[in-house]
């Protein structure tokens, strides 16, 4: 499984945007995806995850409270590729943002420990 993000970039307070990973997967087993993000000196969190796999029954997506509200986790038709949609940016939300997979179901909480695969990371940042 490969991942990379895009659509990072500076925007002002209030702003709005996009964050897109495009996943390259080797079968269809299923996955979660997850968007995490990291500021220099903290822990990477999670923000955001979602199952992309075949499982109609199940489709679930969980939101660190931090983002409820403003930040929408999707996928396209094809599931090749999972956007982040962040509205209402805050400057609390400037960090790297990376997206990750693992061959798994997802859980409610979203831990790093938990996702295997890793994208290099796109940069966000949100000035007052």
């Amino acid at each position: 499984v490969s991942l990379v993000e895009s659509g990072g970039g500076s925007v002002q307070s209030g702003g709005s945007l996009r964050l897109s990973c495009t996943v390259s997967r080797d079968s269809d087993s299923d996955h979660c995806v997850g968007w995490f993000r990291q500021v220099p000196g903290k822990e990477r969190e999670g923000v955001a995850s979602m199952y992309t796999g075949g499982a109609t029954w199940y489709a679930s997506t969980y939101y660190d409270e931090s983002v409820k509200g403003r930040f929408t986790i999707s996928q396209d038709n094809s599931k090749t590729t999972v956007y982040l949609q962040m509205n209402n940016l805050k400057p609390d939300d400037t960090a790297t943002y990376y997206c990750a997979a693992t061959v798994s179901y997802c859980k409610w909480s979203i831990l790093p420990r938990d996702f295997e695969f890793w994208g290099q990371g796109t940069q966000v940042t949100v000035s007052s």
